[in-house]
């Protein structure tokens, strides 16, 4: 990532001149206005910048900004992202995609791009619903799930994302909400600096076709009790009153009171963002806003050599001890002869 000293940016300076052409109230609308808040924040040049993105209505948003952009074809966002990175290494590269996109036809392609730790920003919109090709259920949808293509209810378990990420072995894993803005910038920021594959997934709301579909874990009811800010270095507090906390339980996870049952704040676990394991990691990913409050902000950002930095090591090691400079000078090289 190229940071331009003594340039600031606003985010104006990363908005095209295009219409929005997103449904009034859809969460889109935030991600778009929070992710250009993130970049000016950054400090990268518009042009240094690209954002690529596959088949669906979050992937409508490369027009949306003012950077080289490629709107590709359905699941496909990721390897064109890989392959882009790996040629540009210079730039700094976000991959936008939803759940049906990213994790249907794209889901090998996005298991291996973080497998490989590709130095790229994967913004994951998670509505539970396919929303362009209008209201069929997703690889996220619910066990159950009635839609167009489900009357009867799916009879299908659902992918959890982060379940996906620690699985691959990723490295970087996020999560916000739509209506958190300032969680929504400040995550994206942190991904962006990550080296390597980082993974944002942000719970956007379908106004058209899964109205609501969140809104257990987001009303502003009881949003505080359901969900967990985390934050590297400090306890893991929640609640209204910011007196719920998460302490160990064996080798469990347990949500108690601070003051009752003889728990005190020394008894509440500091999160640790940066910790090789990810023991730990994974369980506070899991948590589902039940039992347990769901996850937001940076869970794991840990350091690991990235994809496009070992191929362009490993070429310029090749070039050195071969002498090649060209793919001419690689091929005249060898032993040659002519055919008459």
């Amino acid at each position: 990532m190229i940071i331009m000293e003594n340039t600031v940016f606003t985010p104006a300076d990363f908005k095209s001149d295009q219409a929005v052409r997103w449904c009034p109230g859809c969460g889109d609308h935030a991600i778009l206005n929070t992710l250009h808040k993130a970049m000016a924040a950054l400090g990268v040049a518009p042009h240094m910048t690209a954002v690529i993105s596959g088949i669906g209505c979050s992937s409508r948003l490369p027009y949306y900004m003012n950077t080289f952009g490629f709107h590709t074809i359905h699941g496909r966002a990721a390897a064109i992202a890989t392959g882009y990175k790996t040629a540009h290494p210079e730039m700094t590269v976000w991959q936008i995609s939803g759940d049906g996109d990213g994790l249907a036809i794209g889901g090998n392609h996005f298991i291996h791009a973080v497998r490989r730790n590709v130095d790229i920003n994967i913004i994951l919109f998670n509505n539970k619903i396919y929303g362009l090709t209008k209201g069929q259920y997703s690889p996220t949808s619910a066990r159950g799930f009635v839609s167009k293509s489900s009357p009867y209810g799916t009879v299908e378990d659902p992918f959890i994302p982060a379940e996906l990420v620690f699985g691959a072995r990723g490295n970087f894993f996020g999560r916000s909400i739509d209506v958190e803005l300032e969680i929504s910038r400040d995550l994206f920021v942190a991904a962006a600096r990550h080296k390597g594959t980082s993974v944002v997934e942000v719970l956007q709301n379908c106004v058209i076709f899964n109205n609501g579909i969140h809104s257990a874990i987001t009303d502003r009811e009881y949003r505080a009790d359901r969900t967990i800010l985390l934050r590297h270095g400090e306890k893991m507090l929640f609640g209204k009153n910011m007196d719920k906390g998460l302490v160990r339980d064996g080798f469990l996870l347990k949500a108690v009171t601070v003051g009752e049952d003889g728990y005190t704040l020394d008894d509440v676990l500091v999160h640790d963002a940066h910790t090789p394991s990810n023991f730990l990691h994974q369980q506070l990913a899991m948590m589902d806003g039940q039992t347990l409050p769901l996850a937001l902000g940076v869970i794991r950002d840990v350091e690991a050599p990235t994809y496009d930095e070992s191929v362009a090591a490993q070429v310029d090691e090749v070039r050195a001890r071969k002498g090649f400079t060209t793919l001419r000078d690689m091929i005249l090289a060898g032993e040659t002869w002519e055919v008459k």
